[in-house]
């Protein structure tokens, strides 16, 4: 098919347009919490106050006297396993005999109104027996996974850099929350229409929760308000539908913002202590890297987060020796899991830091410095994995680096206060700023690694509908925000010549598409739905569309789609070819800080990323602005408190997160390096950037301030310079 067929289509390689463009920015696209059913009623959670405690008794009977009030449940009323999780089985669904978090969900109540459910809910009489929590990871002993990797017996060097450094809990903040609606079905089972992020491990936790079949647990995606990780879990899927199989009836539950905080996991917060040894012209020879990672209460992905920080743990750069030892921990803080760049976030921030320490003492620019160390196609990995895709890191350094710089420091007589540190609370005229740039890079695996069977299914029907050829996209794959049903739609388009594309609802009547996380449903997904529409285009046996339904009638294929397998990591070395693909991002950041006032605003970030082939401009581009920004967030201002185990700040007013007044003009550059395993040559893309930025911006901000910053965020009491 020729470029000019594609422009007539809207196929791969062009903007085209997203389906729920123009709903969402009129408000009227239909959310998960916008669902409703007459007749439904409305389903609250009771949620412990204690990080860690005994249960002695629960009374549900001051709650069961409320009038409206139509049920209330505990543990008891569990109709299957009590237990789920997505690695390991260990989360109660309802507390049992004890609570191991703050917000761990203890009882169920549904009544006619949503107030009603919440009063209720708070009428319930607990007893508890408080006890000691394990709130300081270093200081537990209950390890999730430890994962070791070795290689090489030389850790000497001219030139030695050490570091300890530290982040902390980044929460996933999407505006769209929890909610969603279980409808009891004539044949004993369930319909449950959810905002999630992997339907079938959903229903698979699910059926054997509610005593039920899987194919009597069905679920449909409903409009989901973002995710990036914290839709991968469980929250009140398995609530809604206890309930409405008690009462057969529909029930819906939808979390308010500060319950959202207590029921979703959070990224990882990490301590490392890192170690490099170089030449004194800045060649690596050696890395050393503790990485503490907190898991909270529960297993969730901790074991893949541990893994992605022990093979990714030293960076996109060449070296021979390394020690590098990942611990995950269970705690009785909130329970962490997924988030963007899980576990490969973390360890970024580390080893980058590490490399500016590493080009100072070598009296090398930033750039220079991870030039001379850089991973090419052909380089191995620290687990032994070779790189065979193209992997350019240094042309993208250097065209990074290339790039023109913003304008001079502002001036408080010339310039609009609004852009100086401070933004429009107009805190200061400048006198104490300071400019500073920093540059990060970063490497991220893209699909599921380590053994994981990791597939997806699609099923394409071709018809005539109105004289007229039509294409059905039939898989399970969840839209997020990322604009996964546009490229399945491009894809038929471009395969099948096929202008009218119609992407069906994803729920479980179709195979399993995974999860939408991993930066792996472009991938896997797109995958799959190529596989089928070459399966329908072979049907047409050398005919026109037209003439081959209108000769053989519907044609309709189904194919799984596997990218080549990966190998779980040697429990003792590390060794293994552990990943799919890999995925390179490299940032420049230019802030001005006020160094008085400790506030920073960030002028410009600047990006290079290799995406392996364009499928949509700009839907890649939205996701390089998107990852940026979750690391600007990470980097300045987004952390959840915690103290001895409690949550300090679960609302959007303590909780702070970028806004358009702190998000800088982005500038990128996009290569194509194609990767031959991959569908199209994709490469994973939503990730990367959320890696390197969150670094180089910290770089920028020691730049001005000439201080080391050990922490992320970095804190206005981090920066202010006091005589």
């Amino acid at each position: 098919m020729t470029e000019t067929a594609y422009t007539t289509l809207h196929g791969v390689g062009e903007s085209a347009r997203r389906p729920d463009a123009t709903l969402k920015v009129t408000g009227e696209f239909a959310y998960a919490s916008d669902l409703w059913l007459d007749g439904m009623v409305w389903g609250a959670t009771l949620r412990s106050p204690h990080p860690s405690a005994w249960i002695r008794s629960i009374d549900v009977g001051p709650a069961l006297r409320i009038p409206g009030v139509l049920t209330v449940l505990t543990h008891e009323d569990v109709p299957g396993a009590k237990f789920y999780g997505l690695e390991h089985k260990d989360q109660p669904v309802l507390a049992i005999d004890q609570v191991r978090y703050q917000g761990e969900p203890v009882a169920l109540v549904a009544a006619d109104h949503p107030e009603t459910a919440r009063r209720a809910a708070e009428a319930i009489v607990v007893e508890y027996e408080p006890r000691e929590a394990v709130t300081d990871p270093r200081k537990s002993q209950h390890f999730v996974r430890h994962q070791p990797v070795r290689r090489g017996d030389t850790f000497e060097a001219e030139v030695v850099v050490t570091g300890e450094y530290e982040v902390g809990m980044q929460d996933q903040a999407f505006l769209g929350p929890e909610s969603g609606l279980a409808v009891p079905a004539e044949d004993g089972g369930v319909d449950l229409y959810i905002a999630t992020q992997w339907l079938h491990v959903d229903r698979d936790q699910l059926a054997p929760c509610l005593g039920l079949p899987p194919d009597k647990v069905r679920l449909t995606l409903s409009g989901v308000g973002g995710a990036f990780g914290a839709r991968e879990d469980l929250s009140m899927q398995a609530h809604a539908c206890m309930l409405a199989l008690r009462l057969n009836r529909p029930v819906k539950i939808v979390y308010g913002r500060e319950e959202s905080f207590f029921g979703h996991v959070h990224r990882h917060p990490a301590w490392m202590r890192y170690e490099h040894g170089a030449t004194r012209d800045g060649k690596l020879v050696y890395v050393k890297a503790d990485i503490l990672l907190d898991g909270g209460a529960y297993c969730s992905s901790s074991p893949a987060v541990v893994g992605n920080a022990a093979s990714l743990g030293v960076g996109p750069y060449e070296v021979e020796n390394v020690r590098v030892d990942a611990t995950g921990v269970y705690t009785n803080n909130p329970p962490c899991g997924a988030m963007r760049g899980f576990g490969a976030v973390q360890a970024c921030f580390a080893y980058e830091s590490q490399m500016d320490r590493l080009a100072e003492a070598c009296g090398l620019s930033p750039v220079e410095i991870r030039v001379r160390n850089a991973v090419s196609q052909g380089s191995h990995l620290i687990t032994g994995q070779v790189i065979d895709s193209p992997a350019p890191l240094a042309e993208m350094l250097r065209e990074l680096e290339a790039m023109p710089l913003p304008g001079p420091l502002p001036s408080a007589v010339s310039e609009d206060l609004r852009s100086m540190p401070g933004g429009v609370s107009q805190t200061t005229h400048g006198e104490s700023v300071r400019r500073g740039v920093g540059y990060g890079v970063g490497i991220k695996n893209i699909c599921f690694s380590e053994g994981f069977d990791d597939y997806s299914t699609a099923r394409v029907r071709a018809e005539l509908i109105g004289g007229e050829p039509h294409v059905t996209v039939h898989t399970a794959a969840a839209e997020v925000g990322q604009g996964l049903v546009t490229i399945q739609a491009q894809i038929a388009r471009t395969e099948l010549g096929i202008a009218n594309v119609t992407v069906a609802a994803a729920d479980t009547s179709v195979g399993s598409a995974g999860s939408s996380s991993a930066s792996r449903q472009s991938y896997v997904t797109g995958g799959a739905v190529k596989a089928a529409c070459e399966a329908v285009r072979e049907r047409f046996n050398g005919l026109s569309p037209e003439e081959a339904l209108e000769k053989f009638g519907p044609i309709e294929e189904t194919r799984e789609y596997r990218h080549r397998p990966t190998y779980p990591m040697d429990p003792r070395t590390g060794q293994g070819d552990s990943h799919t693909q890999l995925a390179l991002c490299v940032h420049r950041a230019v802030v001005d800080v006020d160094v008085e006032l400790g506030l920073v605003k960030v002028v410009e970030l600047a990006a290079v990323q290799d995406v392996g082939r364009i499928l949509n401009p700009q839907a890649l581009e939205g996701q390089i602005q998107g990852g940026s920004a979750q690391g600007l967030g990470l980097a300045l201002m987004e952390e959840i408190q915690i103290r001895d185990g409690r949550l300090l700040n679960p609302s959007f007013t303590d909780y702070l997160i970028p806004t358009i007044l702190d998000m800088p003009p982005m500038h990128m550059k996009i290569l194509e390096n194609p990767d031959p395993a991959a569908p199209y040559g994709l490469r994973g893309a939503g990730e990367p950037p959320t890696l390197s930025s969150t670094p180089a911006i910290a770089a920028a901000v020691r730049a001005a301030t000439g201080l080391r910053l050990t922490r992320v965020p970095i804190r206005p009491e981090d920066i202010a310079l006091f005589d």
